[in-house]
């Protein structure tokens, strides 16, 4: 049967059969498109997403754009125009709509400066875009997050993006729309990660105010998501490290879980499947999040047991990654990673309901060479694992 990539990928979610399996490999910095596109010898850097086989796009709101494209600087001239970042390129700083400043050059999303630690100066506050609230930039962090507010969903033009890309994109790809840097990631982002683990404890009304305040802002956005006609929905939560969860069952339960149910309602109504973003190792919170609606975990780190996840939840989840990029993908030879990437494959895609990509997006110390041994694994490793 001759399937597009766009029902191939529906059909994996789904659970029904399918020719092959669907691939996705991305790369953390956008502006290395050409480069790469020349030393494997293509066309044109559009050719890229053709070579790789990939069957997933991801469509970006306006928010969200600078973390991914903080270091494309005619990008985020474009924008600030728009309201909608402020860059501050003598201080290698993108500030985007929540006041989060996001680090140019950096690999990946890294923040780098949080509007609620009372740490900014009047520079700082000139870089700012309009929807925030400067007030709070000086302000103790009770105050801070009393007077907060997130950034206007109502601003013309935020998913214009979103909309092209699901009009010119679906069908050839499916497009999913970006809900990385969720609910207690954005917390952190705008409170600091230690100072947001510690007021879980010492300040705890303070945490529950700004996740509900966050939570707000992504049940509008879900509700837009639906309206727009979008096929899948998408959190992103880092809830792992390389050795268990973030948080215990208890913390999870009482600020994470209900938030995220909160936000997922809005797709479980309309009867949209869920895709999450986690890394690390999160196996003790996989029943909460099936029981709210979970449907396809990505990126799946080998910091999990792959053939437990396949044997315990292999009926419920759809496994997106498995794919080492911590170690082989980077410092492995060719063949290591033709090897480590038949193994995942042929554990996770066994029968189905898997999604083959790398553990997370490749970053700049992978090897082109390694790069292109994993694309020619997958395409002769892809009908196998269905058992064909």
């Amino acid at each position: 049967m001759t399937m597009t990539k766009e029902e191939r990928v529906l059909r994996v979610i789904r659970g029904q059969d399918v020719d092959y399996l669907p691939s996705q490999i991305t790369f953390s910095d956008r502006t290395r498109d050409k480069e790469i596109s020349e030393v494997l010898g293509l066309a044109s850097p559009e050719a890229l997403d053709g070579y790789l086989e990939n069957h997933l796009c991801l469509a970006l709101s306006l928010h969200d754009r600078p973390l991914f494209y903080r270091n494309d600087r005619p990008e985020m001239e474009r924008l600030a125009g728009m309201g909608f970042c402020g860059p501050d390129w003598s201080g290698h700083t993108v500030y985007d709509g929540w006041g989060m400043g996001i680090r140019v050059g950096s690999d990946g999303f890294f923040a780098c400066f949080h509007p609620l630690q009372k740490k900014a100066t009047a520079e700082v506050a000139r870089h700012m875009p309009p929807d925030v609230n400067r007030d709070v930039l000086f302000q103790d962090v009770e105050e801070a997050v009393r007077n907060y507010r997130a950034p206007d969903l109502a601003r013309p033009g935020l998913f214009d993006d979103m909309a092209r890309d699901l009009a010119r994109q679906s069908g050839d790809y499916l497009v999913i729309p970006s809900g990385y840097f969720g609910i207690y990631e954005r917390a952190y982002g705008l409170m600091g990660f230690q100072e947001f683990m510690t007021n879980t404890v010492l300040r705890p009304r303070v945490v529950h105010d700004l996740l509900d305040k966050i939570t707000d802002y992504k049940v509008a956005f879900a509700r837009k998501v639906v309206e727009m006609g979008f096929k899948v929905a998408h959190h992103g939560d880092d809830l792992g490290t390389q050795q268990g969860t973030l948080f215990s069952r208890k913390t999870f339960r009482e600020f994470v879980l209900p938030r995220l149910a909160r936000a997922w309602q809005p797709y479980n109504d309309a009867g949209i499947p869920i895709i999450m973003h986690s890394c690390g190792c999160l196996t003790d919170f996989l029943p909460d999040l099936i029981d709210i609606g979970l449907r396809v975990l990505e990126p799946v780190q080998p910091c999990m047991d792959l053939a437990m996840l396949k044997r315990e939840y292999g009926k419920d989840l759809v496994f997106w990654g498995g794919i080492d990029t911590q170690t082989v993908l980077p410092f492995g030879t060719p063949e290591e990673v033709r090897q480590m990437a038949r193994a995942a494959i042929r554990t996770l895609g066994r029968g189905g309901g898997h999604i083959i990509a790398p553990s997370q997006e490749v970053m700049n110390d992978v090897p082109i060479a390694n790069v292109k041994a994993l694309v020619e694994t997958i395409i002769e490793e892809r009908q196998a694992a269905l058992g064909r």
